[in-house]
């Protein structure tokens, strides 16, 4: 199945209110343009829009399936401000644009959900509970991600994150992103060179390093200090919810999962042994419990 990347013009909203130029997010068109049940696909925080490539295919049988890269990622334009990044009004502006482009394509209504894989699952949190989202949110997928982020999983990742290592070859890169995902859980080779190859950036001196901004660090490493709290956020959620947590994830406690349960929207949440942070939804069993998730939208 041959994949092209489309791609969106929208605002810029800024951190200190200046008007600045318009950027481009990019994204994949998986399905029939004309199913009115669109799935709406969001990365982690480093990753990009190919990491669902696994699941959008299986999932285009029965949906449209849209794949975004988020600003600062994968085909998608960089900002000029590295502070814009923690300015997570620009993230909804941007998924709102996405969901009224996408709305416009429709003479009839649309059903959407929403799959998100750790930042891409709070974004669709709090777009959620958005009073002026363009098209509602029916069914969320959360992917080891919760409105409780301790401290020591955000120092953890300030130890990587926007480092802009650069490598000797394809292979070397390649090693390194296994080392550093291995808590996504065993992939096959197949899987990581997939990964590898959505996630490299070739320098004009032969040198590999990764297709992000460096600046993206920025959104989290203020935060690094102490844990940041979203249940007032998660509290309002009134969207059908599904969670997948690894089992050995430091970022979406068993403590803060069992909340998720009887709090908000009272989540449906799955354990996945062996797994850390976050499940990537390449593996069967993670694509047919999504799938699963999904089409049981579609029933009376």
């Amino acid at each position: 199945m041959t994949i092209s990347i489309k791609r969106l013009l929208v605002p810029t909203p800024s951190v200190n209110g200046e008007t600045k130029k318009p950027h481009q997010i990019a994204y994949t068109d998986w399905g029939d343009p004309e199913n009115p049940h669109v799935v709406i696909c969001v990365h982690g925080l480093t990753r990009n829009c190919r990491d669902f490539d696994y699941l959008a295919r299986s999932l285009a049988e029965n949906f449209r399936v849209i794949c975004v890269d988020v600003v600062g990622r994968g085909q998608s334009d960089w900002l000029e401000d590295a502070e814009d990044y923690d300015y997570y009004p620009l993230y909804l502006s941007d998924a709102a644009a996405l969901l009224a482009h996408i709305k416009a394509q429709y003479s009839t209504n649309i059903t959407l959900d929403w799959v998100g894989i750790s930042m891409g699952g709070l974004i669709g949190m709090v777009l959620a509970i958005q009073p002026d989202i363009p098209v509602p949110i029916n069914k969320l997928v959360m992917s080891d991600i919760g409105p409780l982020i301790p401290m020591s999983a955000l120092s953890r990742m300030s130890e990587y994150v926007g480092k802009d290592i650069r490598f000797t070859s394809f292979d070397e890169l390649e090693d390194y992103i296994k080392k550093i995902s291995a808590p996504f859980g065993p992939l096959t080779e197949a899987q990581w060179h997939h990964m590898t190859v959505h996630s490299v950036r070739e320098f004009s001196d032969g040198s590999y390093g990764f297709r992000y901004d460096p600046k993206v660090s920025v959104s989290f490493k203020a935060h690094v200090l102490k844990d940041i709290d979203l249940w007032a956020y998660w509290d309002q959620l009134t969207a059908s919810t599904f969670v997948l947590r690894g089992a050995d994830s430091d970022v979406l406690s068993d403590r803060t999962a069992e909340e998720m349960k009887i709090r908000g929207t009272r989540a449906t949440v799955v354990n996945l042994p062996g797994i850390g942070h976050a499940p990537v939804l390449m593996d069967s069993q993670q694509v047919d419990l999504v799938k699963g998730f999904l089409l049981a939208s579609t029933e009376p």
